[in-house]
């Protein structure tokens, strides 16, 4: 792309923190895994503790943040989303891709609670969570529903429903979520459902091993959440996590 336009320059003024440590399994927009918890920790500056401020009085917020993992390099005006199965392209810009000219995103999540008081800068907990971890954050703002719900909007070419996955455990996976979250405090089991059961495989694996096609059945995967390492893979009409290390 030619550069005609004007620059700027921003500052993070925090960072995210989420259960996702590797790009794999990390939804693909807000709110569809509701288990996943964030932290933003913002910058110990006193102006930005003043700046929040009433947020609390909020139930979501906007996350204006950075795809920092991908910086705008190497990106293509035209991408095939993932929930077209890869088959089709659309422009970059008509689609939520990491891949963009300017490697901004925006996410809506929900406030569990803000520590204001917490060590080394106010901490905003939400649910609902799509990004890897250590994600800059450039701006905060609150959801108003009057103003940013569209009942009558379209979708477009991503208004198709989407599709989920029944997800089973083995004995010896489920006796692993117990003994690592054994008051359900982390929502391990919830987690791994809501990642797998959308299927985080990237679209070209989901052409090559389709769930449907016998011949997929065995084909293994595995993916690290909250510092455990989930091992599945596809069986007959559902994902089986086999082990967890």
């Amino acid at each position: 792309m030619q550069k005609h336009g004007e620059s700027f320059e921003f500052s993070a003024i925090g960072h995210v923190q989420t259960p996702f440590h590797d790009k794999f399994g990390i939804p693909r927009q807000p709110g569809l895994v509701n288990p996943a918890k964030g932290i933003i920790k913002l910058l110990p500056d006193p102006d930005l503790l003043t700046a929040i401020r009433g947020l609390e009085e909020f139930s979501h917020l906007w996350i204006v943040f950075v795809f920092h993992e991908h910086g705008g390099k190497n990106w293509k005006p035209s991408i095939r989303p993932p929930r077209l199965g890869g088959n089709r392209k659309v422009g970059v810009l008509a689609s939520r891709s990491p891949h963009r000219p300017n490697p901004i995103g925006m996410s809506a999540v929900k406030i569990e609670k803000i520590d204001f008081d917490a060590k080394g800068g106010p901490e905003i907990h939400v649910h609902g969570v799509d990004l890897l971890d250590g994600t800059p954050v450039l701006d905060i703002k609150p959801y108003i529903p009057y103003a940013d719900s569209i009942p009558e909007a379209n979708a477009g070419w991503a208004s198709d429903p989407i599709e989920r996955t029944e997800v089973v455990f083995s004995d010896e996976a489920d006796a692993v979520i117990k003994k690592r979250d054994p008051n359900n405090e982390n929502n391990l089991r919830n987690l791994i459902v809501s990642i797998l059961e959308l299927d985080p495989r990237p679209a070209f694996q989901k052409r090559q091993d389709p769930i449907t096609d016998s011949k997929s059945w065995g084909q293994r995967y595995g993916f690290d959440i909250l510092g455990s390492d989930v091992k599945y893979e596809l069986r007959e009409g559902h994902f089986f996590v086999y082990e967890i290390l």
